[in-house]
Formats: C-alpha cells, structure tokens, sequence
C-alpha cells in the first residue's frame, strides 16, 4: 500500500516534471520565432528602402551599373530567402553590397550632398541598427532555448519530443570580424 502511494507519487512528479520541461522548451521556441520574426520586419523595411536608394545613386553613377546590379541582385536573393539560415546568409551578402554603394558615394560629391540620398541612407542607417538589436534578440532567445535543449535534465525531454538547437545570427565573413586598420 505505502509502496503503491511513494510510485504513484514518483510517477507524478515524473509527469509534472516532464509537462514542466515541454511547456518551457515549446515557450522558448516560440520566443525564438517571435525574435526571428521580429528581425524579419526590420529587413523588410531594408529590402523596400534599397530600391529607392539605387534609383538615387542610378542618376548619378550610371556608370556603376555592376555595383548597382549586386545590390538589387543581392536584395532579391535576401527577399526569396525561406528558412533562417538562407536569410542569414543572403542579408550578409547584402550588406556587404549596400556597403560598395555607400563606398561608391564617396567618388560622386553631388550624391554626397543630395537631399533624397542623404535620407535615405539615414533611414537606412536607423534600420540596420534596428536589425542589429532585433539580431541581438534573436541570438539571446536562441541561446536560452539551445541551454534547454542542452542541459540535464531537460535535454531528455528535448530529445525524447526532438526539439533541435537554432542557429545563432552570427557574422559570416571573416572580413568582418578582423580589427579596423588605422593609419595617418
């Protein structure tokens, strides 16, 4: 009898313990698609400003037809991407691409000093920090699901319903994470 109550009370916790975990682990991958999803309106707001922003450039560098090409070639492919991994590579490609525009204004002083261009980077400049704190976000709600779906004993749980680890947003080109070189 008393044997029959302290199993059937093992057994409970058991269960509270494992519906516990679940409800955690499917609360964390939620926050992590709320986080990916909130990224995603901040590069919506990019992908619409660029086409206005090679419009501008276009009436000034029309010459630079190749770098202009990357840049909406570069945004299409970042449009069309469908998982998080494919977004997060094409919008490190694009980045890189809105850079060689941004390198491009500098040999054009007219475009340096019109109106329309000088907004629109600035618009531009808010929403790739926007970006940025949406990326921190996200990878802060990744890191905290992938703690559950890593640690004992929750990863039990984790493996037992296969909840699988997200990828952080991380910096793909090694460019980019060397130091600036300055030199006078």
């Amino acid at each position: 009898m008393i044997a029959g109550i302290i199993i059937g009370v093992i057994a409970l916790i058991i269960v509270i313990f494992m519906i516990g975990t679940y409800n955690g682990l499917v609360g964390s991958r939620n926050q992590v698609e709320e986080a990916f999803s909130t990224m995603d309106v901040y590069l919506k707001k990019r992908y619409d400003l660029i086409p206005n922003l090679v419009e501008t450039v276009k009436g000034y560098a029309t010459h630079e037809k190749e770098t202009l090409e990357k840049v909406i070639q570069a945004r299409n492919s970042a449009v069309q991407a469908k998982d998080a991994a494919d977004v997060i590579r094409s919008n490190e490609a694009l980045g890189q691409s809105l850079r060689g525009i941004f390198a491009l204004a500098e040999n054009y002083p007219e475009l340096k000093a019109n109106t329309s261009f000088l907004d629109l980077q600035q618009q531009l400049r808010r929403v790739e920090e926007d970006i940025a704190n949406a990326r921190k976000y996200y990878n802060g709600c990744v890191k905290a699901y992938n703690d559950k779906t890593m640690m004992f004993p929750s990863n039990i749980v984790a493996n037992m319903f296969g909840f699988k680890r997200a990828s952080m947003y991380e910096v793909a080109d090694a460019a980019e994470r060397e130091n600036v070189k300055v030199s006078f």
